[in-house]
């Protein structure tokens, strides 16, 4: 058994010594005065050294309980700070919040969520790292991490973030006039394709839906790009065919500035998921997070 006391014992000493009365100190921590003044007898003994003097109406700290005293005092309201500080945490989520988010989920989930969540949270600091590799959030020091469900680990804890997202086949109309419209997903193997590359340097195969079964097809290109927007940028100055995420071409095809096709070969949409690991106790800010997406504040 180590000869250090531990803080309980501490805090016990301190406060008879405060009191100057074992009775006083007991009452104040829900205990018996003699309980009380067995700890600390079983205190000086540990010690070898006698902190408290005890006669029959009073008790006084010794020059060796003064000299701890005056030190302990400081050190226990320190102590008594940050546990306050730590249950304010609890009431009032705050600290930093570190995630590791795909660039197309930052552009989809949280661009527009960005300025409700801090506002309502303004004691937590929104650390938002765009990454499309699978980054291992634990050993990168991330709290969470967001991509679509099927690139998760087994043993994260998964939530749904925003709404299912679906993926659209697009081009200019200049372009389509040119090469004429892929009526089937083969078709696109006769086209310009703007190709999507994965941070590992493997290249994306587009997929497609009929009767039920799925189709992926890998597709070739004048262009191979990592970004939706350049994408989309490329396909309405008629550089090819895209496929990107249909949240983020909406207002494109919209004004007329790109044209869907192959719309009835749409593969299901798929969702974003913010997970975390597995842990007992989750930290306040993000538990935040995750009530701000249950309550369905990151739905598109």
């Amino acid at each position: 058994m180590s000869n250090h006391p531990d803080l309980s014992e501490l805090d016990a000493f301190a406060a008879v010594a405060r009191h100057r009365s074992f009775r006083k100190a007991a009452d104040e921590r829900g205990v018996s005065a003699s309980a009380l003044s067995h700890a600390m007898r079983a205190l000086e003994a540990r010690l070898g050294i006698r902190l408290l003097n005890r006669t029959t109406r009073s008790v006084t700290p010794t020059e060796a309980g003064q000299q701890l005293l005056a030190t302990l005092v400081p050190t226990l309201h320190q102590v008594a700070d940050v546990l306050a500080q730590l249950t304010s945490m609890q009431e009032v989520p705050a600290g930093k919040l570190r995630l590791n988010v795909a660039r197309p989920a930052a552009r989809i989930v949280f661009a527009k969520v960005l300025a409700p969540f801090v506002a309502r949270y303004p004691r937590i600091q929104l650390d938002l790292i765009t990454d499309d590799g699978l980054t291992d959030i634990v050993n990168g020091g991330f709290d969470a991490g967001v991509r679509f469900g099927e690139s998760l680990a087994g043993d994260m804890i998964a939530v749904p973030a925003g709404a299912p997202q679906s993926f659209v086949t697009v081009a200019s109309d200049a372009y389509l006039a040119a090469k004429g419209i892929a009526q089937a997903p083969r078709d696109l193997l006769e086209h310009a394709c703007i190709a999507r590359r994965f941070p590992s340097g493997k290249l994306y195969a587009w997929e497609y839906q009929a009767d039920g079964q799925p189709i992926r097809l890998s597709v070739t290109g004048p262009l191979i790009l990592e970004d939706d927007a350049l994408m989309i940028q490329a396909a309405k100055d008629g550089a090819g065919i895209a496929y990107v995420y249909e949240e983020l071409a909406r207002d494109e095809i919209r004004n007329g500035h790109l044209k869907e096709i192959l719309q009835e070969w749409k593969a299901p949409p798929s969702r974003f998921f913010l997970y975390y690991p597995s842990r007992r106790h989750v930290p306040p800010a993000l538990n935040a997070l995750i009530e701000f997406i249950r309550a369905g504040d990151l739905r598109t």
